[in-house]
């Protein structure tokens, strides 16, 4: 560990624990900058029993010294051994709270440290089940653009486990990514449409989907938007329309069927066969409706 300083490291720990709040700020700053450093700090700050002092001042009352913890420990998480570690400390609930109540600078970066842990499998279900997802749609339709940014990569990640789906969709997420997909200067159509595809693909996101009116825009998307994103919309479109004939109707009326011909030919290999699947649809459809 040739690059890092353990005195140092071992006098800001000492520091953390100090009765003045001025003192445990800055060293709670200090350690932040460390860990954005290097990977070696990252190393030595974790082994000098750092990461259950930063969980504590996660409850501090004072909003900058909060702030420096739970970036110290989105920039310690970076290290895939600290994710455990500060998983293990008990932070997750704490990290949840700040992202609730914390200033704008402490919730965009609770909801990057919870991306950061959530991309362990087992961490998906602890952080759904803290409470996260209804703090994290908070910030998705309140934050800076940085903020929702940082929002929609965690509920992504986290909307991976079936059961956060659901907690998503009842959290009330579909009215506000529909928002986004409309509002195309906004600068969140691609993650509107990559959060949408996920939950699409489970039975309740697929209903309240269906609620939202979103086929106008859907098709508007297949037939003019970027390969991605017409290949999200294609997966949400074949979610909707899979044993519906009114969606498939509707998308019928809305002239999508030479949009997905194209896209057949031309998208993504994922596109290619979401427009397939749905042109199969749209060819059944019109064989009932005229036999």
């Amino acid at each position: 560990m040739e690059n890092c300083d353990r005195p140092a490291i071992h006098a800001l720990l000492q520091k953390l624990v100090d009765r003045n709040p001025e003192v445990q700020r800055a060293a709670a700053g200090e350690l932040r900058l460390l860990a954005k450093r290097n990977a070696d700090n990252r190393v030595c700050i974790a082994e000098a029993g750092a990461i259950p002092r930063l969980v504590e001042l996660l409850s501090s009352t004072d909003p900058r010294t909060q702030e420096h913890a739970v970036t110290a420990l989105l920039n310690l998480s970076i290290n895939e051994a600290n994710k455990g570690s500060i998983v293990n400390s008990g932070a997750i609930p704490d990290i949840v709270d700040v992202l609730r109540i914390g200033s704008m600078e402490g919730r965009e970066n609770a909801a990057a440290t919870l991306f950061s842990l959530s991309v362990i499998d087992e961490n998906k279900v602890k952080i759904g089940a803290a409470g996260a997802i209804p703090a994290l749609i908070d910030l998705l339709c309140q934050g800076t653009p940085r903020g929702k940014k940082d929002a929609a990569t965690a509920i992504f990640n986290l909307a991976i486990y079936q059961g956060n789906k659901v907690r998503a969709v009842r959290a009330g997420i579909v009215a506000p990514l529909m928002r986004f997909l409309k509002d195309a200067g906004g600068g969140m159509v691609d993650e509107a449409l990559a959060i949408l595809a996920i939950l699409a693909s489970h039975q309740e996101g697929k209903l309240a989907i269906g609620q939202a009116e979103p086929l106008p825009v859907l098709v508007e998307v297949i037939k003019t938007a970027s390969p991605r994103n017409r290949e999200n919309a294609a997966a949400i479109l074949w979610s909707l329309c899979t044993g519906d004939a009114q969606h498939l109707k509707a998308a019928r009326e809305l002239g999508v069927e030479e949009a997905l011909k194209e896209l057949s030919e031309n998208g993504t290999d994922r596109a290619k066969r979401k427009a397939g699947n749905v042109l199969e649809l749209l060819q059944r459809f019109e064989v009932a409706v005229n036999p």
